[in-house]
């Protein structure tokens, strides 16, 4: 490609969740192997718009840049993504930009995951060990197990199956996909399925198991691979084999 190639990126942009969303058009220059936080990076070294007007700098987040920390979900093209992980040269141009719609908007491309956080509090996603004192190995886990558990374990919150699932929306309190995998994860763990019947009896309720419609957009989107409509089919059986021993009171 010539080296004098320019980046065209229309970016959503907004002040704050109160504040109206308009479209901003950028031009950067191109380089071989560029992802989208390069691009980023360029319009913040230089925040001029494709106008030649002096503007703010792109507000997104980002961490690992290795998509690990799941930070730096957006819609790119239509598609919900990781912006470290999607290259320049495999999309097609203009490049369009928007925040993930299913949560609140902080600024520009930046949003609050707080939703999917409180759900993963609600579900107990978590192994509840005080570490007082020394437990000890714990129980071993069959390697059969223990291999499609380390593919749930790879979640990394970003909230990608959220947007794409159409039962996440301000109308609903299901908590989503990520959630409800990672309740399969830790009952599945020897020491986590001690609060086994906890976790279900969070999930057989208002925004639980329930709400999935099972469009499956979320298997689509993962940008892990990770396997959320088998999770969401296991525990439709645990829930009603739960159902069964709490109405007998086994």
């Amino acid at each position: 490609m010539e080296a004098k190639k320019s980046i065209r990126l229309l970016i959503t942009r907004q002040n704050d969740l109160h504040s109206p969303s308009y479209e901003e058009e950028f031009l950067v220059p191109y380089r071989p192997n560029m992802n989208i936080i390069s691009a980023l990076m360029e319009i913040r070294k230089n925040p001029v718009n494709a106008k030649g007007e002096k503007t703010t700098a792109v507000v997104w987040e980002s961490v690992c840049l290795e998509e690990v920390c799941g930070s730096c979900s957006m819609i790119i093209n239509g598609k919900p993504r990781q912006a470290c992980s999607t290259l320049i040269d495999k999309l097609e141009q203009p490049i369009r930009l928007e925040p993930l719609k299913t949560f609140p908007v902080i600024r520009d491309l930046m949003v609050d995951r707080e939703r999917m956080f409180e759900a993963l509090k609600q579900v107990r996603a978590w192994i509840p060990i005080d570490g007082t004192y020394d437990l000890g190995a714990g129980p071993r886990m069959p390697e059969k197990t223990r291999q499609w558990a380390y593919e749930l374990s790879k979640c990394m919150t970003c909230g990608c199956c959220l947007e794409a699932c159409p039962n996440v929306n301000q109308k609903s309190s299901f908590i989503g996909p990520a959630p409800l995998s990672q309740v399969r994860l830790f009952n599945t763990h020897p020491t986590g399925a001690m609060n086994k019947e906890e976790r279900l009896a969070a999930i057989m309720g208002a925004g639980g198991i329930t709400a999935c419609g099972n469009s499956q957009n979320c298997v689509e989107v993962c940008p892990k691979g990770i396997p959320l409509t088998t999770s969401i089919a296991a525990l439709n059986r645990e829930t009603t084999l739960q159902s069964f021993r709490n109405f007998f009171g086994g």
